[in-house]
């Protein structure tokens, strides 16, 4: 005999040997489930009045069914947009992520699915006109809500809306009563602190984009303060103008500023233009101013050296430089006047006479 059929002779698929074969002398069937089935129901009849009887067995499988039906009521499904909130006799216990999950059945535990992922919006200071009950298009100003006072002591009227999604259900559902309220509160609250300390030029004008920021940063943390599950994504400044009763005002000064500001630009480039011409006409004088003085001084000490010279040979020669002197001071006061020689030692008679004028005018002449 081989060692397989030593070894696996007597064993059935089904855990029996041939020790534990009752007699049947077929180790290789498999038990009967009926039998089986029949057994469990016998035992569980056993607790029922008038369990021999076969009246008891319906019962007992609807009770079957009846609970399982019961358990299988725990399952719950969450889409991709939602959470799950699971209750426990009303305690909030925990939050479950998208897909198939399981509490237990009802009245133990029960589950909440809210949408976390759809983007809610609050429009303070208007109404839009479905919700002002008006047909027409537009909207309806609310001013107890708009109306706020500026930084520089100015009221502003501004209409804006805060968008909202829920970034924890759990806290959404049982931290604050009314979610609504809360974010419309906390929103206006956030818009007057930062209004209140905004000059309302800048509110008008460039300094929208920071103060919705600001605006949204005190949302967030007043919200969170609350554990309100809240996420603020957005606000969104929709008007910015000052009170329609001094509105045409307003304008008029904006419309003066705005002439100033022209004038001072004006006036500016005006003098952008003056002042440079002015700084090069006034740097050429003091150039030339410079240029004169350096040829006085120049010309000064040049004279110095020059009757220094003169003096050094006067000392060395004092006749000779007298006569030199003499000779062309004469030169200088004589070269533009009319001059006729005549030569005394020339004798009795005819005056000798040289005609210098005429022989120059011919000379010029010719």
């Amino acid at each position: 005999m081989n060692f397989k059929d030593k070894t696996f002779k007597n064993q059935s698929p089904w855990g029996s040997d041939s020790g534990n074969n009752n007699g049947s002398g077929n180790t290789n069937q498999p038990p009967n489930l009926d039998e089986i089935i029949a057994n469990i129901q016998k035992k569980i009849n056993q607790f029922f009045p008038g369990g021999k009887s076969g009246g008891s067995k319906p019962i007992f499988v609807g009770l079957i069914i009846l609970i399982l039906l019961w358990l299988a009521s725990g399952l719950y499904r969450v889409l991709p947009d939602e959470q799950g909130v699971v209750l426990r006799f009303g305690k909030f216990i925990k939050t479950t992520q998208p897909g198939l999950n399981y509490h237990l059945p009802l009245p133990i535990e029960r589950a909440l699915t809210p949408k976390v992922t759809k983007v809610n919006r609050i429009d303070i200071g208007f109404r839009p006109a479905s919700d002002s009950g008006r047909s027409s298009s537009g909207v309806g100003n609310v001013p107890e809500e708009s109306l706020m006072l500026t930084g520089d002591e100015n009221i502003v009227d501004i209409n804006y809306s805060v968008f909202w999604l829920i970034k924890d259900a759990g806290k959404f559902l049982f931290n604050i009563q009314s979610p609504v309220e809360t974010v419309k509160a906390a929103s206006e609250t956030a818009m007057r602190e930062v209004i209140a300390r905004s000059p309302i030029q800048s509110i008008l004008t460039e300094g929208r984009l920071q103060i919705e920021t600001d605006v949204q940063v005190i949302i967030q943390n007043i919200l969170d303060e609350y554990g309100s599950g809240i996420q603020i994504t957005q606000v969104q400044t929709q008007k910015a103008d000052p009170p329609s009763q001094v509105i045409d005002a307003f304008r008029d000064v904006q419309a003066a500023r705005a002439d100033r500001e022209r004038s001072k630009n004006e006036a500016e480039t005006y003098a952008n233009d003056v002042i440079p011409r002015a700084r090069g006409e006034a740097e050429k004088i003091l150039q030339e101013a410079d240029a004169y003085k350096q040829q006085v001084v120049a010309a000064s000490e040049g004279e110095a050296s020059r009757f220094l010279a003169i003096y050094n040979e006067y000392k060395n020669a004092k006749q000779v430089t007298q006569e030199r002197m003499y000779f062309e001071t004469m030169e200088k006061v004589l070269a533009d006047i009319d001059k006729v020689i005549i030569d005394k030692d020339s004798g009795q008679g005819v005056v000798p006479y040289l005609p210098l004028p005429e022989l120059k005018k011919r000379g010029s002449t010719n």
